[in-house]
């Protein structure tokens, strides 16, 4: 008796370390994240402002502004949602509902996996050789919003496989016994109650695309840019244009690094500004994450 007393006192010690090493790191993400808001606030909330969000970059640090950079990245990341997330879901979908447990669909998961963890500028230099210099698209919107489509699909890829797998069996064999084909078991059944978690690795993978710096470079992005691409709707027949795709482009993370290579100190206070404003978009993505995660799993469990 006295040694299961011992034990179990020995397991709560182990416990009670475990939680305070995880709150020790947990702050540790925390303080360094708010040390750096607060720099960024100090720095360059006095830069954001109406005339900021809507000017043109500019040599003099007082009229410079971030409406190209803002503008291309909102672009790039519609192109970019646009490749990654219905090819991304739909790989998912396969390989975890329809492939065949064989050495071929092995090796796809291996190097599935792997294309994860491979360094962003890899990715650059595949799209100025395929992209650019093999296809000629140039250093286009299209070229950047799928040299990050490239980069975040094996995210999406994955989250959607884990959102598949935590999906009961029971659900599967249920719809299957009462005739359903397999299509009407992932569209009916398997897509709805996977949504939260698919959706929730969508839009973490997005936040990772919509600070990339280092692929968009690679491909030559511009770091000056004083015009907006053409509008993708116009007045005149046939009213939606694709020209914009194969504009010119510059996105925040490359505007803040031009920004801040520069030895002007005004200059970096402009580049702290760009960079609260990329954060809060990155944090806005991850909020809206949560938020549909919670709903939906609120919602099943109604």
């Amino acid at each position: 008796m006295s040694d299961f007393k011992h034990i179990i006192a020995k397991r709560k010690r182990q416990d009670f370390l475990f939680n305070i090493v995880g709150i020790l790191c947990t702050l540790v993400g925390i303080l360094t994240l708010g040390a750096l808001l607060a720099d960024l606030l100090m720095d360059g909330l006095v830069r954001i402002n109406w005339t900021f969000l809507t000017s043109f970059p500019s040599r003099f640090a007082e009229r410079a502004g971030i409406l190209s950079s803002w503008v291309g990245t909102l672009l790039i990341m519609i192109v970019t949602a646009s490749a990654a997330v219905p090819l991304g879901v739909a790989a998912g979908i396969y390989l975890e509902e329809y492939a065949r447990r064989n050495w071929l669909t092995n090796l796809i998961e291996i190097n599935i996996a792997n294309l994860a963890g491979v360094p962003s500028i890899i990715y650059g230099l595949m799209a100025l050789s395929l992209l650019v210099y093999q296809f000629r698209l140039g250093q286009s919107i299209l070229t950047g919003g799928l040299t990050l489509a490239f980069l975040i699909l094996p995210i999406v890829i994955v989250a959607t496989r884990e959102a598949l797998r935590t999906i009961p069996q029971g659900i599967r064999e249920a719809a299957y016994a009462l005739g359903s084909t397999k299509w009407q078991v992932v569209r009916h059944h398997l897509l709805p109650y996977s949504l939260g978690g698919t959706m929730t690795g969508i839009i973490i993978a997005l936040s990772r695309a919509i600070g990339e710096t280092a692929p968009l470079i690679t491909i030559g992005a511009l770091t000056f840019i004083a015009f907006l691409p053409p509008p993708p709707i116009k007045s005149e027949a046939p009213f939606v244009s694709a020209e914009w795709l194969m504009s010119p482009f510059s996105v925040l993370p490359i505007q803040m690094f031009n920004w801040v290579s520069r030895p002007d100190q005004a200059f970096v206070v402009n580049a702290a500004g760009a960079g609260l404003v990329l954060i809060f978009v990155t944090l806005l993505l991850n909020g809206i994450a949560i938020m549909i995660r919670y709903r939906v799993r609120k919602r099943i469990k109604w």
